[in-house]
């Protein structure tokens, strides 16, 4: 496994499990010991997925040691505010069966998250969370967090895929010292990634498939990456892309496929917006 330096000197695994849309706890369970056996150390949950229960006790029975593992969490709106999120916080503590967290990140850009940030700094300074940061903040509001708060954020998670490469975005949080990661490597098959035919020409010549090729190029920008399979023979697919390495040309011609726009939905979109913040 390779690995990425935040900006605190804490060391994160560059690819990760991620596990988003399980929420049956037996094939949460299930898929977070799977992923850990085959070697993952970072595992990605949310309060917002439902399933922290379930890879709390996957951590418990994988008998990998706790200092191994780096496991991060997301504060959902309906918990943002300073006290709202800082007893989320300690109770998704208490479901993952943890005593500090790696990683936890404001999971959406809306609510009181000036709050929940003040709360995260707080239990930052008190080893409670080894690192903070924020998913789905574009520049504009990801720019002014750091401008008005005490510690710059870790980790900045955005969809970042083929298709929406995020180049300008990255940019931006390199100059403040922000590590970008990926939702959504894979776009979740949208656009036909996973059959897409630049994608399979260029994983011909290296005997990878076009998902191995999505996530290389990615990692090769500095990107870190957390893919979701809940099939152990993908699990091992998606960690076979350190045994090579994509040419300058091959990048180019894969930063072509970047249509600059979100697969999914757009954070300026008020029915967006409504639908996530009314969302419990």
């Amino acid at each position: 496994m390779e690995y990425v330096t935040l900006n605190n000197g804490i060391k994160m695994p560059i690819l990760g499990y991620g596990v988003y849309q399980i929420p049956d706890a037996a094939e949460c369970e299930r898929c977070v010991l799977d992923a850990i056996e085959v070697g993952y150390r970072s595992i990605d949950t949310a309060q917002a997925y439902g399933n922290e229960e379930a890879v709390g006790i996957a951590i418990k029975k994988s008998g990998v040691a706790r200092e191994e593992l780096f496991i991060t969490t997301k504060v959902w709106i309906t918990n943002a505010g300073y006290e709202k999120a800082k007893a989320s916080i300690a109770e998704s503590l208490q479901k993952l069966q943890l005593d500090y967290l790696d990683l936890v990140l404001i999971h959406q850009p809306f609510g009181d998250y000036y709050g929940t940030y003040r709360a995260m700094e707080e239990l930052y300074e008190q080893g409670k969370i080894r690192a903070i940061g924020v998913s789905n903040f574009y520049p504009d509001r990801y720019i002014d967090l750091v401008r008005f708060t005490n510690v710059v954020p870790a980790v900045n998670q955005v969809e970042t895929h083929v298709f929406n490469q995020q180049l300008d975005a990255h940019e931006i949080m390199q100059k403040y010292g922000t590590q970008i990661e990926s939702w959504g490597p894979f776009a979740e098959g949208r656009n036909e990634l996973f059959t897409n035919e630049t994608l399979r020409m260029i994983g011909d010549k290296y005997n990878k498939t076009t998902a191995q090729v999505a996530l290389r190029y990615l990692l090769q920008r500095g990107v870190v990456v957390i893919p979701k399979t809940t099939h152990k023979v993908r699990m091992i697919q998606n960690l076979d892309v350190f045994d090579f390495s994509v040419t300058e040309e091959d990048m180019e011609t894969i930063k072509g496929l970047d249509k600059k726009e979100s697969a999914f939905f757009s954070h300026y979109d008020p029915k967006l917006v409504e639908m996530l913040v009314n969302r419990g």
